[in-house]
């Protein structure tokens, strides 16, 4: 893949999304790259992937299901909800790929999983499903009460540093108990991964 131009992309970001949603771009960004030079990654890659895993968000539900209709990429049916918080990420990896000239699978697929995760994740996969969780603009991790919030967000922010498959497991966890609390709806590759990944228990790279 050519090195893309980070200026290029960060003022691109800047230009297409809403101010808080670019704030929380270039947090998760900066974040992966902490976590790629920690872990062993390449921190150039989780930059790219960081700051090109929200790029759809900028486009209408609407648009984001005719981008993946178009490109052959499957929906759930939480994804191909109104109004789903889960079609960006499948939409934005084909933003990526065709407006940003992104050719890496990984980086690609750091993007479409980013928001329910899937098995045998690569390690920038996990880095850019963790950082979208704990980077510095989170207030809150998926807990009740506000102290109880502070604290497990502090947790996992603190174990993302030691272990990802740890964290991964943590954060899926808190993400179904949430859902199950609020009585919301789960998409099947959440559950997936948090079988594969609490079953597993140690690192799982793609083969």
């Amino acid at each position: 893949m050519k090195t893309p131009d980070l200026d290029k992309l960060r003022r691109q970001m800047r230009r297409t999304l809403e101010a808080k949603r670019y704030e929380h771009t270039l947090s998760v960004a900066y974040t992966a790259a902490n976590l790629a030079a920690v872990h062993g990654a390449d921190v150039e890659k989780a930059l790219v992937a960081g700051m090109l895993h929200d790029c759809a968000k900028c486009l209408s539900h609407k648009k984001q299901t005719a981008l993946c209709e178009k490109y052959h990429l499957p929906l759930s049916k939480m994804e191909a909800a109104k109004d789903s918080p889960l079609l960006h990420a499948k939409a934005g990896s084909v933003m990526a790929r065709i407006t940003y000239g992104i050719t890496d699978e990984d980086i690609l697929n750091a993007i479409s999983y980013h928001t329910t995760g899937r098995p045998h994740m690569s390690t920038l996969e996990k880095i850019i499903y963790i950082a979208d969780y704990i980077e510095p603009g989170r207030r809150r991790a998926k807990k009740t009460g506000k102290d109880a919030q502070t604290d497990r967000l502090t947790q996992i922010r603190r174990m993302a540093y030691r272990d990802p498959d740890e964290t991964l497991r943590n954060i899926l966890g808190d993400t179904l108990a949430y859902l199950q609390e609020k009585g919301g709806s789960v998409d099947p590759m959440t559950r997936t991964t948090y079988d594969f990944y609490r079953q597993d228990g140690q690192s799982a790279e793609s083969p």
